[in-house]
């Protein structure tokens, strides 16, 4: 099962389509193809060594209860969704560029695709949070957080321990154009050479 599918169960898919006013599948589609780039953006994180601080960062912006603001009644709060942004991409043109390839892997609107980005980070990061047992509470990190980052992350982003067991497979793969597990790398050169 991938992480889209972990969030569609979690009712994370379907609140994100209802408050964009859009079809579940669109919303399904749109999260399939940004999710690599927003887990890549994670897993940079913790690979610079920093996973106790990723624990310690998924609390302060709010750890499990980004999942549940946005699968609450109430509009989602993106501006948490932007700061969840903010740290793992360190940049809008980053958002940016992450959408426009979205746009272009799938016919979806680019704008409907930012507006999904900061929904989508927020469950993603909750979703961290709880599975790591640091619902906004800060303190050592649980051995949790760490084993768990490398599950999802392994497993979605089709390397390490699981290899694309729970992957989005594919769609990592086409992301990850120099082939070192990590999208992002190439989003952040493609990112660079636009502003060149």
């Amino acid at each position: 099962m991938n992480l889209t599918d972990i969030l569609a169960q979690a009712g994370g898919i379907e609140s994100m389509a209802k408050e964009l006013g859009i079809p579940a599948a669109t919303a399904k589609q749109g999260a399939d193809a940004l999710l690599p780039a927003i887990l890549g953006g994670f897993k940079k994180q913790a690979q610079s060594g920093r996973v106790e601080g990723l624990g310690g960062l998924l609390g302060q912006l709010g750890g499990g209860g980004l999942l549940d603001s946005v699968l609450g009644s109430q509009p989602t709060p993106v501006s948490q969704g932007n700061d969840v942004l903010g740290q793992i991409f360190g940049s809008k043109d980053v958002s940016r560029t992450v959408a426009g390839q979205a746009a272009a892997q799938t016919g979806i609107d680019s704008g409907l695709l930012k507006r999904m980005l900061p929904m989508l980070a927020m469950m993603v990061a909750g979703y961290m949070a709880k599975q790591g047992g640091q619902d906004g509470a800060s303190g050592g990190l649980s051995g949790g957080l760490g084993g768990m980052l490398g599950n999802v992350l392994g497993g979605a982003m089709g390397g390490g321990a699981a290899p694309s067991a729970g992957g989005l497979g594919g769609l990592g793969k086409m992301l990850d154009m120099d082939g070192d597990g990590n999208p992002l790398d190439d989003i952040m050169g493609m990112v660079n050479k636009m502003r060149g």
